[in-house]
Order: C-alpha cells, then sequence, then structure tokens
C-alpha cells in the first residue's frame, strides 16, 4: 500500500485551500455510532453481523455489565461462516427468528454489517427485506453498514438515519410546513430545543431519530430541515431526494451557533427577528456567563484538531469566535463544502484545514507546532501525552452533551479541563 501526499484544493471562505491527505488512518470503525443510538431509538435493537472483535469493541464502548440486557448484539461470524462452510444467510435467520421469540417489544431490528461480513459479501439488504416479508411486517428491518472500511465512527449514525429516511412518512395533504431537526442528541437537549422552538412559534416539529422509531416524522417538500449535527452527508442527500430543503445555518455549538441555527429556523418559518431575539436574548445572557468562567482559561491558547468526527470545524469556530483560541490546524476526516459553507466562512483567515488523515505527516505537523492542547484519537492520546503534549479525547465531545445555550459551558469546559490540569501539573 502507498500513501499519497497532501493536495491542496480550493475552500470556501477565506481559510485557503484544503489540504488533502491520503493515507493511513486512526480512528473507530462506524460500529461505535451504536452506543449512543440504541439509547436514543428506545424501541429499536442493533443486530451488528460481525466477529468476535466486533463483539468486544462494543461491549468495551458501552461499558455492559454481563447481568444487563442491552437492546444491541452481535451475530458472531465464525471460521466455518468466512470460509464458506455454512450458509450464512441460514445462520443469520436462526439468530433473527431467536432474537425476536426473546425480545417481542422490538419495532425496528438494524441489520448492521461490519468488515467480515463486507469481505465476504453478504448482502444484508436482501436479508431484510427476506426476514421482514418472513415476519409479517411485525418489525420493521432495516441495514446499514458500519464497517470500518467504509465508515469513520460518526458516519455510523448516518448510515442509521439515511436508513431511516425511506421509512418516514409522507405529510397528509394540507398539511403545514414542518420542521425537522436532524441527528441524534441527548434527550436533555432535546427538550431544551423543543422548549426553543415552541417559545418562538415553530411548530410543527419533529426529530429525527425519534425516542421510538415507530413514531417518525413525516417528512415531504414542505418540510424544513435543520442538521444538528455536521456528519450527517448522506441522511441531508437522502432528505434532499424526498424534496425537503435544508436550513443553512451554524452548527449549534456555543452562543453564536445556536443563535444562529435557531434564529435560521425562524426566519424560514417567517416569524419575527424581534420576537426570536426576545426569547433567546435570557437564554443568551446564561451561556455568556458560563463561558466566561472559562474565558480566561482558553484565550490565547493554541490548538491543533487531528481528524476524528466531523465536529472538528464547528468546535473550532466556537473556540476561535467566542473563546479566543488560536487555531493551528483543524483537521475532519471529510469535508461537505455545502453543509460547512458558513462554517468555514467563519473561520479565521489563513487557519489551515486539512481533510483526510495521513497519521504519520499529521503527526509531523503536531510536533512541529506544539500546540496547547491537541485533540485527537483515543489511539495517539497517550503517546503524546508522553512527550510532554496535553490531548483532548475526540471521542468525548461526541458521548457529551455539547449542543446549545446550556451546554455551552460544559463544552467549554472540556477544552478547559485538561489545560487546567497541565497548569496544575508544572505548579
Amino acid at each position: 500500500m502507498t500513501a499519497q501526499g497532501p493536495v491542496a484544493t480550493p475552500a470556501a471562505g477565506d481559510c485557503g485551500p484544503v489540504l488533502k491527505e491520503r493515507g493511513q488512518r486512526e480512528v473507530f470503525c462506524g460500529l461505535t455510532g451504536i452506543i449512543w443510538m440504541h439509547r436514543k431509538m428506545q424501541d429499536a435493537f442493533f443486530l451488528v453481523v460481525g466477529s468476535r472483535t466486533c463483539a468486544h469493541l462494543l461491549q468495551s464502548a458501552a461499558g455492559v455489565m454481563i447481568f444487563a440486557e442491552p437492546r444491541f448484539a452481535t451475530a458472531i461470524m465464525e471460521e466455518r461462516d468466512l470460509a464458506g462452510l455454512a450458509d450464512a444467510n441460514e445462520e443469520l435467520d436462526r439468530i433473527v427468528d431467536q432474537l425476536l421469540a426473546r425480545r417481542p417489544e422490538i419495532k425496528t431490528l438494524f441489520l448492521v454489517g461490519s468488515c467480515p461480513s463486507e469481505v465476504i459479501k453478504l448482502d444484508l439488504a436482501k436479508a431484510a427485506q427476506r426476514l421482514s416479508v418472513k415476519h409479517g411486517g411485525a418489525v420493521r428491518i432495516l441495514n446499514y453498514s458500519g464497517s470500518g472500511i467504509e465508515t469513520t465512527f460518526t458516519e455510523g449514525e448516518d448510515a442509521c438515519l439515511a436508513a431511516l429516511v425511506p421509512e418516514m412518512p409522507i405529510p397528509p395533504a394540507g398539511a403545514p410546513a414542518n420542521l425537522l431537526v436532524v441527528g441524534a442528541l441527548p434527550d436533555i437537549v432535546e427538550d431544551q430545543f423543543r422548549r426553543l422552538f415552541d417559545a418562538i412559534g415553530i411548530a410543527p416539529v419533529g426529530f429525527l431519530p425519534e425516542r421510538a422509531v415507530a413514531d417518525l416524522p413525516a417528512v415531504g417538500p414542505d418540510t424544513r430541515y435543520l442538521l444538528a449535527q455536521p456528519f450527517l452527508g448522506a441522511t441531508g442527500q437522502a432528505l434532499d431526494e424526498r424534496g425537503a430543503q435544508r436550513i443553512d445555518a451554524l452548527f449549534p455549538f456555543g452562543i453564536e451557533g445556536t443563535s444562529d441555527w435557531l434564529s435560521a429556523a425562524a426566519e424560514a418559518f417567517g416569524i419575527d427577528r424581534a420576537h426570536v431575539e426576545a426569547v433567546l436574548a435570557p437564554y443568551r445572557q446564561r451561556g455568556e456567563t458560563a463561558l466566561a468562567h472559562h474565558r480566561e482559561r482558553l484565550a490565547g491558547r493554541t490548538i491543533f484538531f487531528m481528524p476524528d468526527s466531523q465536529l472538528e470545524l464547528p468546535l473550532a469556530r466556537f473556540l476561535s469566535r467566542e473563546m479566543g483560541m488560536v487555531l493551528t490546524e483543524v483537521g475532519t476526516p471529510f469535508l461537505h463544502a455545502r453543509h460547512m459553507a458558513q462554517e468555514l466562512a467563519a473561520l479565521p483567515a489563513g487557519v489551515t484545514i486539512s481533510e483526510g488523515q495521513d497519521v504519520d505527516r499529521q503527526l509531523d505537523r503536531v510536533r512541529a507546532v506544539r500546540a496547547d492542547l491537541t485533540v485527537c484519537g483515543l489511539g495517539l492520546a497517550n503517546p503524546l501525552e508522553a512527550e510532554g503534549l496535553s490531548t483532548k479525547w475526540a471521542i468525548e465531545l461526541v458521548f457529551s452533551p455539547i449542543h446549545g445555550f446550556d451546554q455551552a459551558g460544559d463544552l467549554a469546559e472540556l477544552f478547559a479541563r485538561p489545560l487546567r490540569r497541565r497548569d496544575m501539573l508544572r505548579i
């Protein structure tokens, strides 16, 4: 295998060219998204068709106790399956039959592809269709790929939600225009946004995913949607194909991003700007008070983002514009130019943006810059810490509630904490 060197291509906004890198990657696979998706969709079950390694990954990431009964599992492919000595489809049918007999409360079953199932070309789309017919519509059976060959860990959520879009109902004739918020959010954040949309006067509002997959909201040409997560390119495309229209806005991280996100929705629904400002003012003030506690520690500090989750650009914008941090490089696994146009335009001129990964080249730049804080994957954090660099685990930013006004202070705290720890050790 040969690694391709970096290639510079133009970017939107004033950030200059994007450094495109294609080489060795260091990132979790798309199966990781099951950990937060199964908690969100409370009537769904995720059955990974994979190896013992897949099972160990999910057990470790979720911290599942041996007596717990989570809503995910792994149909483990043994050597005889991989060698073609057993009919993988018959084995899968048998496992699904056993699962549904034991767990009749399951309303949606996701068959999730992995590296092993991809390697032997097991067609899970056909399996889902076959099993749906077999079980007579009592359970919705869908499929998507979480294979590390094809996806990074947040792209697993994207593939899952994109698989749900064809299942969403069509709005009835004469139904009013509706708003759809797209992206899995912690329940506390979702509830806060529901209250804000209600106070602004936007209704009806649906979320994808809803807490019950059986209650999927309708989508059609009169649907306007807001992306709550920046890694939902496939889901956005699927919604576009259903006729829905994306509301272009910054992502709801920090005071600025959340204000822009909500205001853009209000504008799309023709709501008076003065009313929106009056509703948001106390929330902005409360968020600003929370940010002030961390600004002194973060202002002027340098930060380097390695590509990991696709959250990097909006988080860099938040840290630069609201917390005064200095961006040395902002890497992202994939740069969706249309979804990220406003985020790119909001970054300071001249900051280095990189797309994709070539671990060795990027580590060389990390060591050359020696930023005050490096945001990276778990596998790189300890080695960099051993070299005297302060790091932040990128995956923690995905698992933590960080959207919206009330979480702005918590978001800043996630970056301030490792710097505070380093400062205390130096004392």
